[in-house]
C-alpha cells in the first residue's frame, strides 16, 4: 500500500513541473512569434538607407534633376551676354515688324538720287545705293526676309529632324541602321554646295530657299536626337509607361521627346543664325528671290562700290554680324539655363 501511495503522490508531484514546463515553452514561442510579427519586412536594399548613400543620391538628384521653367528663366535673365543678345535680336525683330509702317513703298524703287553718303540727305538717314533706293528702307525689310528664312527653315528642319531621330533613337535595330545610313549620306555631301543645287533647281524664291537650307540641316538634328532618344529610352520612367501599357506613339512625343528637348532648342538658336548666312551667301551669289530685297542682295550691290561706296556693303554687313551674333549669345544662355548639369553647378 505504501508503494501504491507513493507512486500516486509521485505522478502528482511529477505533473505540475510538466505543465509548468509546457506553459513556459508556450509562452516563449508566442513571444517568438509576436517578436518576428513585429520586425520590418526584410530591407533588400540596405545601402540606400546609408547616410554617406542618402547623401550621395541627394547631391545627385539635385545636379541632374532637370530645372524648372522659373529656375531657368532667372538663369537666363542673369547671364548680362545672353540679355545683350536678346536685346539685339529685339530690336532686330521689331525694325522688321515695323517695316511696312516706316517704309511703305516698295525697296526696290529708285527713292532719291544715287549715291547719297549716310548722313548727307535728312530723307536717307543710311544714304542710297547706285541705283537711288534708300538704304535705310533696304535694311528693315531686308530683316524681315532673313528672319523670315531663318525662322522657317529652322522649324522645317527641327520637324524632319526630329522625326526621323525620335524614329531611330527609338526603335534601334534596322530601322536605327537604315535611317542612320540616309543621315551619313546627306552629311557626305557638302552643304553648300547641296544649298546652291537645290535652289537652282527649284528657282530662287523665298519658300525655295528655306525648304533648301531646312534639308542642309536637319540631319545635325536627327543626329542631336537620335543621341538623346537612345540614352533617355533606357529610363524607369519610360519602362512604367511601356508596363502600363501605353503606344509607342505617347512614349516618343509625351514621355521621352519634352526629355530630349533642351539640347534641341540651344540647336534651333544656332541654326537659325547658320540659316541667315546661308541665305545671304546666297543673295550676294545671285541665288536669292529677286522679287525682295535681302541683306546678302544688298551686300552683293554694293560689292562693285567698295572703293568708293563701302558703306553699301558695310551697313548690311554689320546688321548680319549683330544678328547672328545676337542668336549665338542666345543659345550659349539657353544652354547654361536649360543644362542640368550646369544649373546645378551654379
Amino acid at each position: 500500500m505504501h508503494g501504491t501511495g507513493t507512486l500516486p503522490s509521485g505522478g502528482l508531484a511529477a505533473n505540475p513541473r510538466a505543465s509548468d514546463a509546457e506553459d513556459r515553452a508556450a509562452a516563449a514561442a508566442l513571444g517568438a512569434e509576436r517578436a518576428q510579427a513585429a520586425q520590418p519586412e526584410p530591407d533588400f536594399w540596405p545601402n540606400v538607407h546609408a547616410p554617406d548613400a542618402a547623401r550621395t543620391v541627394t547631391a545627385d538628384v539635385a545636379r541632374l534633376a532637370p530645372v524648372g521653367r522659373r529656375h531657368a528663366l532667372l538663369v537666363f535673365l542673369s547671364n548680362p551676354t545672353a540679355v545683350a543678345g536678346l536685346l539685339i535680336l529685339a530690336v532686330v525683330v521689331g525694325a522688321a515688324l515695323a517695316a511696312p509702317v516706316l517704309f511703305p513703298d516698295d525697296p526696290l524703287e529708285m527713292a532719291g538720287r544715287p549715291l547719297q553718303w549716310p548722313g548727307q540727305n535728312p530723307r536717307f538717314p543710311l544714304g542710297t545705293d547706285a541705283l537711288g533706293r534708300d538704304v535705310l528702307a533696304g535694311l528693315v525689310h531686308g530683316a524681315r526676309v532673313s528672319l523670315l528664312v531663318g525662322a522657317s527653315a529652322t522649324l522645317a528642319g527641327l520637324l524632319a529632324g526630329i522625326l526621323v531621330g525620335a524614329t531611330a533613337g527609338y526603335f534601334g535595330g534596322v530601322v536605327d541602321d537604315v535611317l542612320s545610313k540616309l543621315i551619313e549620306i546627306f552629311q557626305t555631301v557638302p552643304g553648300f554646295i547641296l544649298l546652291i543645287v537645290l535652289v537652282a533647281i527649284a528657282q530662287p524664291s523665298v519658300p525655295a530657299i528655306a525648304l533648301a537650307i531646312a534639308a542642309v540641316s536637319w540631319p545635325q538634328v536627327a543626329r542631336l536626337v537620335r543621341a538623346q532618344f537612345r540614352a533617355i529610352k533606357e529610363k524607369d520612367f519610360v519602362a512604367a509607361a511601356r508596363a502600363l501599357g501605353f503606344g509607342h506613339g505617347r512614349i516618343i512625343f509625351r514621355e521621352i521627346l519634352p526629355n530630349a528637348l533642351p539640347p534641341v532648342i540651344v540647336l534651333a538658336s544656332v541654326t537659325v543664325a547658320t540659316a541667315i548666312l546661308m541665305e545671304s551667301a546666297l543673295s550676294f551669289m545671285g541665288l536669292g528671290d529677286p522679287n525682295v530685297v535681302s541683306w546678302g542682295s544688298m551686300i552683293g550691290t554694293g560689292r562693285d562700290l567698295l572703293l568708293t561706296a563701302w558703306f553699301l556693303s558695310a551697313i548690311p554687313g554689320v546688321a548680319i554680324v549683330l544678328t547672328v551674333l545676337s542668336l549665338n549669345l542666345i543659345g550659349d544662355g539657353l544652354n547654361e539655363a536649360l543644362n542640368p548639369r550646369r544649373g546645378g553647378e551654379g
